[in-house]
């Protein structure tokens, strides 16, 4: 839990310390130095900043198809009549469909789980968006299904899951090469790394 690393600091700028703390992989110094930048900037780009977060809480939802994050929905991949619509790459979070555009080798469609089975921190199907893929597939003209899940115990988990739940239908399901490091995220491979393994994805 977060606490104020400054106990004789102003209560706003104590306030400001502890919600920065919040965030993932600030540490209380780094919340500290975050505050006192966002208290040197100009009135105009503090405004600009605050301006930012409120638009994005405002604006952004998720696509009714893909589950991505959008402004709107369809969301523009999904929209994008030139992407192969036989082709479905499974995710765990938008960062990685970020990180699988940057490396140009993918044109196909995607659908975003947000996050990974973890029994342990109580994370099950029902709380990821598996009941969404499992209905999309039914739905649409899906000839190959990536699973391109992190190489972490509980992406290998939600792989194998998925993979299981599709066994025995007339699907080609495949997983990408592992020239991705085990206990990995997408988000931080290189592109070359990213595209070898796209390459190299094999058959489940």
């Amino acid at each position: 839990m977060a606490t104020d690393p400054i106990p004789s600091a102003a209560p706003a700028l104590a306030k400001l310390i502890q919600e920065l703390n919040k965030l993932p992989g600030i540490g209380p110094k780094s919340a500290q130095r975050l505050a006192f930048h966002i208290i040197r900037l100009p009135a105009s780009e503090a405004e600009e900043l605050s301006h930012a977060i409120n638009i994005v809480k405002t604006n952004i939802t998720l696509c009714d198809q893909c589950q991505n994050l959008t402004e709107a929905t369809p969301c523009n991949i999904c929209a994008n009549t030139h992407r192969n619509a036989t082709q479905l790459c499974v995710v765990e979070d938008p960062m990685d469909v970020l990180a699988l555009e940057r490396t140009r080798s993918y044109q196909g469609q995607y659908h975003v789980l947000h996050g990974s089975l973890s029994p342990l921190n109580g994370i099950g199907p029902d709380q990821l968006k598996i009941r969404e893929l499992f209905q999309r597939l039914s739905d649409a003209n899906i000839e190959e299904l990536i699973i391109a899940t992190n190489p972490t115990l509980e992406g290998e988990a939600t792989a194998m899951y998925i993979s299981r739940h599709l066994s025995g239908q007339n699907l080609k399901v495949t997983f990408l090469a592992r020239g991705l490091p085990v206990g990995g995220s997408l988000e931080y491979s290189d592109d070359i790394t990213l595209s070898k393994a796209l390459e190299g994805r094999q058959e489940m």
